[in-house]
């Protein structure tokens, strides 16, 4: 018999409390049984495996990458994982300087290859600094965006994905994360969800496509200057990406509540780890 540890203990923020499943007298949650099994422990193995690990999530605007990456950071921290953030772009001292660096021009007389190795850039210190030194000490590195959302936004912007994939290679050399976690949901909800208006997409552009909707700190008229056609591409590319990428990659659907795109976060670590 496999030998258990702990409870999951799965913290989480006000209102996003875990669902009890019914007549079950431990009063185990519904996320505690997807990971864990029946008795609300993570085995031995499973937790095992989980360290070392380089986890991403990523996806359109507005998919809530960043609420499952801090759900699942408090869920593996109570098992006694040492957890890791990552930004990418971004990140680290340099990289932030090459991030804005880049929002403080004009993108639009920038050559695309220009934009996207300033973008590989920031990574490659991002994995020097960060990404590779924390994998050394075993410990779980989650990144919001990899090279993933270059070959989205990039190839959506009619970049060849494969080049995307060969220049990565340079930056990052074998740091591929072992599993990506693409959180899909519509162009239409997305927006939705971060305050924009599709019909308001495209009016006013200084330019028709890139990378500048990754940031979180760009103006609001440049994040709505993409035409709706352009972001509906970038999550065809996401979907696209289970058999051209490097690495494990997991679609999962997030148009549910964050607690429940939480639950089906955690049985995929389940599907993939144990």
């Amino acid at each position: 018999m496999e030998r258990k540890i702990g409870p999951l203990g799965v913290q989480t923020a006000p209102g996003l409390e875990h669902p009890r499943v019914p007549g079950d007298p431990a009063g185990l949650t519904v996320a505690d049984k997807r990971i864990c099994g029946d008795t609300g422990e993570m085995t031995l193995g499973l937790r095992d495996a989980l360290r070392g690990q380089f986890i991403v999530f990523d996806g359109p605007d507005g998919s809530g990458k960043g609420t499952q990456i801090e759900l699942l950071r408090k869920a593996l921290t109570a098992e006694g994982l040492s957890v890791v953030y990552g930004k990418d772009p971004g990140g680290t001292e340099i990289g932030n300087r090459i991030r804005h660096e880049v929002l403080g021009h004009d993108l639009s007389k920038m050559d695309r290859r220009c934009e996207t190795f300033l973008f590989m850039a920031s990574r490659a210190q991002l994995v020097g600094e960060v990404i590779e030194p924390a994998l050394r000490e075993k410990k779980v590195v989650l990144c919001d965006r990899f090279v993933s959302a270059t070959c989205a936004y990039q190839g959506a912007a009619g970049y060849d994905i494969a080049r995307v994939i060969e220049l990565a290679g340079y930056a990052i050399g074998n740091t591929w994360p072992n599993l990506t976690m693409v959180l899909d949901i519509d162009v239409e909800t997305g927006f939705e969800r971060t305050g924009r208006k599709s019909h308001h997409v495209g009016k006013n552009r200084k330019r028709t496509a890139g990378q500048q909707t990754l940031f979180d700190d760009v103006q609001p008229d440049a994040m709505e200057a993409r035409p709706i056609a352009f972001h509906r591409q970038v999550r065809e590319l996401f979907l696209s990406l289970p058999p051209n990428y490097p690495g494990r990659v997991e679609v999962i659907d997030s148009s549910a509540s964050p607690e429940e795109v939480h639950q089906r976060v955690l049985s995929t670590l389940a599907k993939v780890y144990s």
